[in-house]
């Protein structure tokens, strides 16, 4: 029998190959990449025709990492992610991006990093 956790790393993997043969970020609709840790949540603003991170915000970043500290939970604090992303687009002149959930299904902490984009002014 297989281990439980190698069965969902390979789907979850197997849907990332999915989700990336459909989205491509360009300069002005650059993708939205949401990396998930066990203790952190990452997302960046990819231009794959540059191959060039246009911003980036973590729960690490220094202008957010007290507020991120002070966060209830993970899903607050990923949500506080989402608008620092959002917040640093916008500076960017960025308001629409391409949404990459990395395999991931969208539930718990990248949707709130979703909202908290969505809030923020991002659409996607």
């Amino acid at each position: 029998m297989q281990d439980k956790n190698k069965v969902k790393r390979a789907k979850r993997l197997r849907n990332k190959r999915h989700i990336r043969k459909k989205i491509f970020g360009t300069e002005k609709v650059p993708r939205l990449v949401v990396f998930r840790s066990l203790k952190n949540i990452y997302a960046q603003l990819v231009d794959d025709t540059a191959q060039k991170t246009l911003a980036a915000a973590s729960g690490l970043s220094k202008d957010i990492k007290d507020n991120v500290a002070q966060a209830e939970n993970k899903v607050k604090a990923a949500y506080l992610v989402g608008k620092a992303i959002a917040q640093k687009a916008k500076e960017a002149n960025i308001s629409k991006v391409a949404f990459d959930r990395g395999g991931h299904i969208y539930h718990g902490r990248v949707k709130a990093l979703a909202e908290g984009a969505r809030e923020g002014g991002l659409k996607f």
